[in-house]
């Protein structure tokens, strides 16, 4: 049996916005500390597999120099690109088109901001990126740090839940859950 711990990032330096792939903050302070309380109760992980950018890279590579294990960056997982809305927060966005905002909320698929990569084709990617994981660790373990967009669709993956809905789930900070293959498909774990 494969096993996939994803963890999403610790709060970001600069607050609350949409961060995607094309705002790289690094964590702040409190990003690290939920960092490592998240990883206190260490499990049994083989491997650490992390998205690119900063705010998971830089955390995944100190925790793996301190747990011996390998780490492999993939560009796969890295969070969905938020086109115009980069680097703003969501109020601004709320009280600049209320119809967008709202209309993104219900229909990610059809409502992408100006410029967002198409959430099809990011499912795609990360899709591709998890299925990787399983077939190259199929009896291992693995720890991926990674962003709220990765669970998402780590979450559809394991649900096959249509892509509309995809902003209806959340995930705190340094949040977990679980993915497993086994014979009967990939299943979500959630509060391992």
């Amino acid at each position: 049996m494969s096993t996939i711990d994803l963890l999403r990032h610790g709060e970001p330096r600069g607050g609350v916005r949409y961060r995607g792939d094309g705002v790289d903050d690094p964590l702040s302070e409190r990003g690290w500390e939920q960092m490592w309380a998240a990883v206190a109760q260490t499990s049994d992980w083989t491997h650490v597999v992390t998205s690119p950018l900063r705010r998971c890279r830089e955390f995944a590579e100190m925790l793996a120099r301190r747990l011996d294990l390998p780490l492999d960056a993939d560009p796969r997982l890295r969070e969905v690109g938020f086109g115009a809305w980069e680097g703003r927060r969501h109020e601004e966005i709320r009280e600049a088109d209320p119809e967008a905002y709202l209309a993104f909320f219900r229909d990610a698929v059809h409502h992408r901001p100006p410029g967002a990569e198409p959430l099809d084709r990011f499912y795609a990617r990360v899709r591709e990126g998890i299925l990787a994981i399983f077939d190259e660790h199929p009896e291992g373990h693995v720890l991926l740090v990674c962003h709220l967009g990765v669970i998402r669709a780590a979450t559809a993956l394991a649900l096959e839940m249509p892509l509309a809905t995809f902003y209806r789930m959340h995930t705190p900070y340094a949040g977990r859950i679980r993915l497993r293959r086994t014979m009967r498909g990939i299943e979500l774990w959630i509060g391992q």
